[in-house]
């Protein structure tokens, strides 16, 4: 199985990237919270892997960590009626560590404004995933010295990461102080630093 792919990023939308990796491209779907921190094209770019076999064909997803793959995995595996789309709609409207909060705290509100899934869809979310999520582990997605190790990918993450736990500490809410974070990345782009998000989000 594909674990990573590792290559120059030729093209990217919000939820597609293609790599090239020994002048073979590779088409991989990602959720918008990995397109966001995707560099400019012609640099190279890491994204952790998911393959998806079918009689005729075969798909890839990639994520910008490991913890956001093996979680598109978890969804995928453990939750009745969520697919590899609907894991990836859901991947996209929230970022991980709000979406392990909202689990974790029974948030069904919160967790069904993602497209595609409802009330009930929501509520297995939470049932299904609850004892799978430890406090430690949704600490450790948001913990920066816990990340994984920095990549060209990575490293925006990190300091998205730093920037959404400095607004939670000032009284934001996790899902208002993620989305503040996640629109000013996308006005300072991926070199800004974790002050300037901060400062920009306050804004």
């Amino acid at each position: 199985m594909i674990t990573s792919l590792e290559g120059t990023l030729i093209s990217a939308t919000p939820l597609e990237a293609v790599l090239e990796i020994g002048g073979i491209g590779y088409e991989v779907h990602v959720p918008i919270t990995t397109a966001e921190q995707l560099p400019q094209t012609g640099k190279t770019t890491k994204l952790y892997t998911h393959v998806v076999y079918r009689e005729d064909s075969q798909t890839l997803y990639g994520f910008s960590s490991q913890d956001e793959r093996d979680f598109f995995r978890t969804l995928i595996g453990k939750v009745s009626g969520v697919g590899p789309k609907v894991a990836l709609s859901i991947m996209s409207k929230l970022a991980l560590p709000v979406l392990k909060s909202a689990i974790l705290n029974g948030d069904v509100v919160l967790l069904a404004k993602s497209p595609g899934i409802g009330k009930k869809t929501a509520e297995r979310l939470v049932i299904e995933l609850k004892d799978k999520i430890a406090p430690s582990a949704m600490g450790s997605s948001v913990d920066a010295t816990s990340l994984p190790e920095t990549t060209a990918v990575s490293a925006p993450e990190n300091r998205i990461n730093d920037a959404v736990i400095a607004l939670t500490t000032l009284g934001y809410k996790l899902p208002d102080a993620d989305k503040a974070v996640r629109k000013a990345h996308l006005q300072l782009g991926v070199e800004a630093t974790t002050e300037e998000l901060i400062k920009q989000a306050l804004g």
